[in-house]
């Protein structure tokens, strides 16, 4: 029964996640085909899937949950990823809740996303705002495959284009949103080890304290950005005061934004 199951998965899994009793339901609604609320309420008493039994034994060996089941949501979307693809994280929302601060009854027309993973903020920004347009920045080939499927399955394709370049090398034109979620880690930070051994580290690692890719971002802002907008750029925690003045010496005017854990997530620069 899967309702018995449910409960020898989730203590299995507390070894190995924090979330080990959500883990074991999003394996089992993907088993079953069904959403997980559906799972919950439909088929807590149905009997367990053949296909369970190797994901668990997947998600045991730490791969995340996202790149099990293939896709993960963010904001209000749902976005497909896997191996090569930054998995979209909760406090990343930050960045998309700070926008919506910043424009009020505005919106943005023009978006560009710098290191766009499969798409994660460009995509959930257009959804936000439906008459705007974006433009997606990764160096990954793997990571733009993904981004261009999504925009295709959110019916988002005429409106998000999707290059292959380096930050924001070779662009000119202005945009009223910039979004980016840049590798924040320091080369000698711990991660756990489903971070560590599955998801990119091109994503995830910028030098000894974590701060060298804003330092190639922030100083080419005020020159994309158009007037009445803003940049806004995902930070580690600790970062804050670095990321804020760097904005200040290229003239840019800060604004920290904390996520729901209360901790500092997002520097707002216009």
């Amino acid at each position: 029964m899967i309702r018995i199951a449910l409960a020898e998965a989730a203590q299995r899994l507390a070894g190995v996640t924090d979330t080990a009793r959500l883990d074991a339901e999003l394996l089992m609604s993907h088993a079953l085909g069904v959403s997980r609320d559906d799972l919950l309420l439909r088929h807590l008493d149905d009997p367990v899937p053949e296909a369970f039994a190797p994901l668990l034994q997947r998600r045991l060996t730490h791969e995340p949950v996202a790149y099990i089941t293939g896709t993960r949501a963010f904001w209000t979307i749902d976005l497909a990823v896997g191996p090569g693809a930054l998995i979209p994280r909760p406090d990343s929302e930050t960045l998309i809740e700070a926008a919506i601060e910043h424009f009020d009854e505005r919106a943005p027309l023009r978006i560009l996303d710098l290191g766009t993973g499969p798409g994660t903020l460009v995509l959930a920004a257009l959804d936000q705002w439906p008459q705007a347009t974006g433009l997606g920045i990764d160096a990954s080939e793997q990571a733009l495959a993904y981004a261009r499927a999504n925009a295709e399955r959110l019916g988002m394709a005429h409106r998000a284009e999707f290059r292959l370049g380096d930050w924001t090398d070779g662009l000119a034109e202005p945009f009223d949103l910039i979004l980016a979620n840049p590798p924040y880690i320091g080369t000698h930070e711990q991660l756990p080890a489903e971070v560590r051994e599955h998801e990119p580290a091109s994503a995830l690692f910028a030098g000894i304290d974590g701060l060298d890719d804003y330092a190639r971002i922030v100083p080419a802002l005020s020159e994309l950005l158009a007037p009445g907008g803003a940049a806004v750029l995902e930070i580690g925690w600790t970062q804050a005061k670095a990321v804020s003045a760097l904005g200040l010496q290229h003239g840019l005017l800060p604004a920290v934004h904390s996520d729901l854990g209360g901790r500092p997530r997002v520097i707002l620069l216009t």
